[in-house]
């Protein structure tokens, strides 16, 4: 049901039920008579329990039914009508209703207009009284009065589940939880109605602060609870980074775990590059999102302002930072934290959170974000090198091609594939250069590196992605081909070996004082081999094109490519 037709039909209810009723209980149920400061205490009692209900276990607990509660022994039916609906309005105003749940207000007016309405009719039929002086004649009553606010309150919802959207089903824990809870709101409820009778508004001090300092207490209680569950769980995600040793990985799991975290609709890694920010990763309600903002510079919205001054900011609603924000930025953000992340007391990037609902972040969060932001730094600078030295440890430092270590495991897996029916044939080229040491005796060793430079460019550069290239060792290099025949790796050899042959190599003369260029012309000799016909094993594989290449090649004249024979 589209939002206006919904508000337009609860609207309608509320205007054909609320006024109505509450004039006909007036009329079937007056209040008694009660003094104007009375009437302020117990608005003011019920407001305040309202806006700052009890937290357990991050779920807000609201008993403004005590206070409620009293003001019907003592006052009547209408009267704890309209002081419940004045604490529904309040209750809605501390949960920052978003325009778009503007209908939750007619709602709840509604429907508590029918808990007070059924629950009160329910405590007279049972014999219950207003004003009464024996507790003994009234307490039954209270008991059942108070259970059946809470019935009927869950049987709305129940009902109401089409309309609204909200699955709830008839039976629900959140029912005994709300029962055991009324071992609470009854007694507050009698000692409320007593100390009032006995003390008028004087009694809402004696009850009120002390209420409200207990309930200060738990407050703070939970909010140290919470700041040490955030801190457990920052540890269990410094500890999955720093297992973590992808850069991408780490990326993607540090945005993951922060949103989950902090419950964000909205996450992005902005990284400082030079005098501008650019986004190195971003989620939005859960998918990661292509760069879809532009660079940003510095005091340029709310990330630039973080940049800048290098300090973290929290905003509670829209109103807060929409005279900020510059550039890209979803409509229906918010709450946002935004903090700098620093490495080596220098801001290196922003980490931007957003949230759709209001309200959603608190002060006590920064700090834990500053704590996930190092572990994020760590695992990031540890990652790298580990990207480096294994880089490495794989490449030939002077082509930066594979080195042996690197492609002797790579033809091993590869073998275990064929093993397997995954692969259907290897082919292996391997080419040596002929009179590579009369280049390096004429020329400067300094040449000769130049040349196998050149060469491993010019060779990676005709390979493209049908083969993996290697430097096998000083002037010998490697190819190979999965899933490609024998006759097809010939062709192949033969496509390198002319173009290596036609095209002259240009560099500098190392043994030359002027380091004057020269323009040499360089053959290569070249042997295939291919498994499974060729060889069964990995070493064989190599063996067999090493013969090739030396007997088939390099014997019959250089500058040739032979394929193995048994």
């Amino acid at each position: 049901m589209k939002l206006n037709n919904k508000l337009s039909i609860i609207l309608l209810l509320w205007f054909l039920i609320v006024p109505i009723g509450v004039f006909y209980t007036f009329q079937f149920f007056p209040p008694k008579p009660v003094d104007v400061p009375v009437i302020i205490a117990f608005c003011v009692l019920a407001g305040i329990v309202s806006y700052f209900p009890i937290h357990i276990n991050s779920s807000p607990i609201y008993i403004f039914q005590w206070v409620n509660m009293a003001g019907f022994i003592s006052y009547g039916l209408f009267f704890e009508l309209i002081l419940t609906q004045f604490s529904i309005i309040v209750v809605l105003m501390s949960l920052k209703v978003k325009k778009e749940e503007a209908y939750r207000y007619p709602y709840n007016s509604i429907m508590f207009f029918g808990i007070s309405l059924l629950s009160g009719i329910l405590y007279f039929a049972i014999g219950g009284k207003i004003g009464f002086t024996s507790l003994q004649d009234n307490i039954l009553p209270i008991i059942i009065y108070a259970i059946a606010n809470v019935l009927i309150n869950h049987f709305f919802l129940y009902i109401s589940n089409p309309f609204v959207g909200k699955r709830i089903s008839l039976f629900e824990l959140d029912v005994l939880w709300e029962l055991l809870i009324i071992c609470i709101v009854v007694p507050l409820s009698i000692i409320l109605y007593y100390l009032n009778e006995q003390f008028s508004y004087i009694a809402f001090l004696l009850i009120g602060l002390p209420f409200m300092g207990f309930g200060y207490v738990v407050r703070l209680y939970n909010s140290s609870e919470r700041f040490n569950d955030y801190l457990h769980k920052a540890a269990e995600i410094g500890h999955q980074l720093n297992e973590t040793l992808e850069v991408d990985e780490i990326f993607d799991l540090f945005i993951q775990k922060v949103s989950q975290t902090l419950t964000v609709d909205y996450a992005y890694i902005l990284d400082v590059q030079g005098d501008e920010m650019v986004l190195l990763r971003g989620m939005e309600n859960g998918l990661q999102m292509p760069n879809i903002i532009p660079p940003i510079k510095k005091y340029e919205g709310i990330s630039g302002h973080v940049w800048a001054t290098e300090k973290p900011v929290f905003y509670n609603n829209k109103g807060e930072w929409e005279n900020i924000a510059d550039g890209y930025m979803p409509e229906n953000i918010e709450s946002i934290l935004c903090v700098p992340i620093f490495k080596n007391k220098k801001v290196e990037g922003v980490l931007f959170l957003a949230s759709t609902k209001r309200g959603q972040y608190e002060k006590y969060q920064l700090p834990i974000l500053d704590i996930l932001c190092s572990y994020f730094v760590v695992a990031i600078s540890n990652a790298r090198h580990y990207e480096q030295t294994k880089m490495n440890s794989e490449h030939c430092p002077l082509t930066q091609l594979y080195n042996y270590r690197y492609f002797d495991n790579l033809l091993t897996n590869e073998f275990l594939l064929l093993n397997k029916g995954i692969r259907k044939e290897l082919s292996l080229i391997m080419l040596d250069i002929d009179s590579f040491k009369m280049i390096n005796d004429t020329f400067g060793h300094q040449s000769g590196n130049d040349i196998l430079v050149m060469l491993a460019k010019r060779i990676t550069g005709l390979i493209g992605n049908r083969g993996i290239v290697a430097r096998y060792g000083g002037e010998e290099f490697v190819i190979l081909l999965k899933d490609t025949s024998k006759a097809a790796a010939l062709n192949l050899a033969e496509l390198v070996r002319l173009t290596i042959a036609n095209r002259p190599f240009l560099f500098e003369n190392s043994l030359d004082e002027n380091m004057g260029e020269v323009e040499v012309q360089i053959t290569v000799s070249i042997g295939v081999a291919t498994a499974p016909y060729d060889a069964d094993e990995a070493i064989a594989l190599i063996r067999h094109a090493d013969r090739a290449l030396y007997i088939g090649a390099k014997r019959a004249g250089k500058n040739r490519v032979a394929e193995y024979v048994k």
